[in-house]
């Protein structure tokens, strides 16, 4: 938490178009004087309001990602000629769309408003899904993928920086937990979904995957009314919001923030992210996840189809894994904000991952309830570090322009992770249970958790060296323009 300044000078904040002066001084002590009743009801309001929404969308937009997993089981490969090689990479060429685009997304996020951009893209990103159904060659299939890559990459990013604009620090961590929690909802919906449309094979002369892609990408074309009309922007500017809740929903992240309340647009502080240590810690320990993370979304189903059991069930049986994995997403979470904690709330799941694919490896021959619990073990270390990996950069991160440029660079560096992922578990490895891919991710989680405590112990040394400046030290690391998070008033989560 950021302590407080020791000068009075005037902060100016702008939040559209609201301009706001707080005196650093006074904004601490204000905390005390905010009603803890209002807070509550303000933060449940907002709960209501926004969490729903972009949890849904992700949901579609997860699904829409990953369904070419269960599209393989209902016969995409045999119907278009689609080699194992070139499978593998279509599962990649999404993400280097997605990489592309991510950091301009996010700044026509900020430049446009959430809600006209994320409208937007899902138009595009809906009508892309449904239109791969129409896909007759291995070619057709790798540029719709690589577009839809393109297209998706603004809503991740954007939903993570947009509840960093609406709650304060030790929130994030519970609410970025349940929008995510929907990944995995996406992976348990989305198996038993497919089971029920593949048995559509034949249906107005389809095969059972292209409903699959028509039915999964149409909801999100349909969804993008609900979202022009009641996604929020900006909390000064929410239509749903009286003026008393917009005032205080503005001060009460004015105090959270301290002084890393820097709001326009500033080219300073998008040099900053590419200067700063802790961005490329954090793209390095997010690929480190996001590489199992995305492997085993796309390839879980395979993964479920070498225990044997028949294309229908496996799309089945994809389910509980991923409900028992979200239940524990939603756990670490709420204790992340609960105790105020990030490092060990992420290196922790990260490393029990870790154990799963050495699990996955040594029960290879053994049953199958033995080789499905190993993998809900690992499905639920995989998901739950997620609430901690992404609410960490952002509640560290000061300043409305580094916060955004750099969740997205973290975010983007990160997901090419999921380009990696696609080429980890190969065809030739199923009859003997995967066990170069699982060998793969079992070192990327355990050197990730390794690299996470490491980056705990430096921000507390930080902390620690803020604490004891001396007042002249202190007024000039103070002195310099928009210093953002390496203000010496501000704190980081550990």
């Amino acid at each position: 938490m950021s302590s407080p300044a020791t000068h009075g000078s005037k902060i100016p904040v702008e939040y559209a178009s609201e301009k706001l002066e707080i005196d650093s001084e006074n904004s601490y002590t204000r905390s005390t004087e905010l009603d803890p009743v209002a807070v509550g009801k303000l933060r449940r309001k907002i709960d209501w309001h926004l969490i729903p929404l972009i949890a849904v969308l992700y949901l579609c937009s997860f699904l829409d990602r990953v369904n070419i997993g269960n599209a393989k089981v209902a016969g995409i490969a045999h119907d278009i000629n689609l080699t194992p090689s070139e499978y593998n990479w279509a599962l990649s060429i999404f993400f280097i769309g997605y990489v592309l685009f991510e950091i301009p997304s996010n700044i026509l996020l900020k430049l446009m408003g959430p809600r006209k951009w994320i409208c937007i893209i899902m138009v595009l990103w809906g009508g892309i899904m449904m239109a791969m159904a129409a896909v007759k060659t291995p070619a057709g299939l790798l540029a719709s993928r690589f577009f839809l890559g393109l297209t998706e990459s603004g809503l991740f990013p954007g939903s993570v920086y947009l509840i960093s604009l609406w709650y304060t620090r030790a929130e994030q961590a519970l609410r970025n937990g349940l929008f995510f929690s929907t990944a995995t909802m996406a992976g348990a919906f989305g198996g038993v979904l497919a089971y029920g449309i593949a048995q559509m094979e034949g249906v107005a002369g389809l095969h059972g995957w292209q409903w699959i892609f028509i039915l999964e990408g149409l909801p999100t074309v349909l969804l993008t009314v609900v979202v022009y009309f009641f996604l929020p922007d900006f909390p000064s500017t929410a239509p749903f919001l009286s003026t008393e809740e917009k005032d205080l929903a503005v001060r009460r992240l004015l105090i959270d923030a301290g002084p890393a309340t820097e709001t326009a647009f500033s080219w300073r502080q998008f040099r900053a992210v590419f200067v700063d240590w802790k961005v490329y810690m954090h793209m390095i320990t997010y690929i480190l996840n996001a590489t199992p993370l995305y492997s085993l979304s796309l390839f879980l189903p395979s993964i479920v189809q070498g225990f044997k059991f028949n294309a229908l069930t496996t799309q089945a049986m994809t389910a509980p894994a991923y409900i028992i994995a979200c239940i524990f997403t939603i756990i670490f979470a709420f204790s992340s904000d609960r105790f105020r904690e990030r490092g060990i709330h992420y290196a922790f799941p990260t490393f029990v991952g870790g154990i799963g694919y050495i699990l996955l490896i040594v029960t290879k021959d053994s049953p199958t309830v033995n080789r499905y619990v190993s993998l809900t073990v690992t499905a639920s270390g995989v998901f739950a570090s997620v609430p901690a990996m992404l609410s960490w950069f952002t509640t560290n991160i000061g300043g409305h322009t580094k916060r955004g440029v750099a969740t997205a660079a973290i975010i983007s560096f990160g997901n090419i992770g999921g380009a990696i992922g696609g080429q980890i578990y190969r065809a030739e490895d199923a009859a003997n249970g995967y066990v170069r891919g699982h060998t793969l991710c079992a070192i990327f989680m355990f050197s990730s958790s390794f690299l996470i405590m490491v980056m705990k112990y430096l921000l507390i040394r930080e902390n620690k060296r803020r604490d004891n400046l001396t007042p002249e030290e202190y007024a000039k690391e103070a002195a310099k323009e928009e210093p953002c998070d390496n203000h010496p008033g501000f704190r980081y989560f550990s």
